[in-house]
């Protein structure tokens, strides 16, 4: 298989400006993209998203995303489920504000208290589902992630603030591809050419089968076109290898 970048969660907040939940969840997702999970989480712009920005919405393809929404109507998961799969997770601040009777937040650039106590919790309740979708368990008491053999926890210095990572930079590469007239978008393509000419492996018929097999494991091929994907995959194949030789 091809060797993938680490994996991190994809957190996708909704972009509504007109309510203070909008901000509660911006609010809430910078915090946990700078502070509370740093290292394991990157940020995808739901207007680039919607767009049809690649590197977006490769990233929501290949690995879990948190959708946070400020409101019932569910804007940023539902625009993660349309273009690349279902959320991992969905979080509706209403929804937590009316599960743990808080009190409703007030304001739109500026929260009142209430809406930062919001913003606070709903930022511990994202890193717990990040926590879960990476399978760590985290310990509050040190703050850092504990380890299977740890039996003892360290206590650590606090750490440096860190800009939030944008998936756009997540390292997952995409190829452009006709295929009889259209166009499709081959999600780590070029990382799957690059293996198979380390390998020594020829563009030729009797490549096309297991270039189409490797292919599939990260991008849908429509029922009974098989035979036709192979060949424009070959075909590619062909044309990355004289390139890549062109540039010696």
């Amino acid at each position: 298989m091809v060797e993938l970048p680490k994996k991190k969660v994809g957190i996708v907040a909704c972009s509504g400006e007109e309510l203070p939940e909008g901000t509660v969840t911006r609010l809430a997702a910078l915090k946990v993209l700078e502070q509370l999970r740093p290292a394991d989480t990157v940020t995808i712009c739901l207007p680039l998203f919607l767009a049809g920005g690649e590197g977006d919405r490769a990233f929501a393809r290949f690995y879990p995303t948190i959708a946070v929404d400020g409101c019932e109507l569910r804007c940023a998961a539902r625009a993660t489920e349309m273009y690349s799969g279902k959320p991992a997770a969905s979080i509706v601040v209403t929804e937590l504000v009316e599960q743990q009777q808080m009190e409703k937040p007030q304001g739109v650039r500026r929260l009142n208290e209430a809406g930062l106590r919001i913003v606070d919790f709903t930022a511990d309740h994202i890193a717990d589902r990040v926590d879960e979708l990476l399978d760590k368990k985290w310990s509050r008491r040190t703050g850092e992630f504990l380890e299977a053999e740890a039996a003892l926890e360290v206590v650590v210095e606090q750490q440096e603030p860190v800009e939030a990572t944008c998936s756009c930079g997540s390292g997952i590469p995409v190829r452009k591809v006709m295929v009889e007239g259209q166009q499709v978008t081959f999600i780590a393509l070029p990382l799957i050419f690059e293996q198979f000419r380390q390998a020594g492996k020829q563009p030729l018929d009797g490549t096309a089968r297991e270039l189409l097999e490797t292919v599939k494991i990260y991008n849908p091929i429509p029922f009974g076109a098989e035979e036709t994907y192979a060949e424009t995959l070959v075909r590619e194949f062909a044309t990355y290898c004289a390139g890549k030789e062109s540039a010696k």
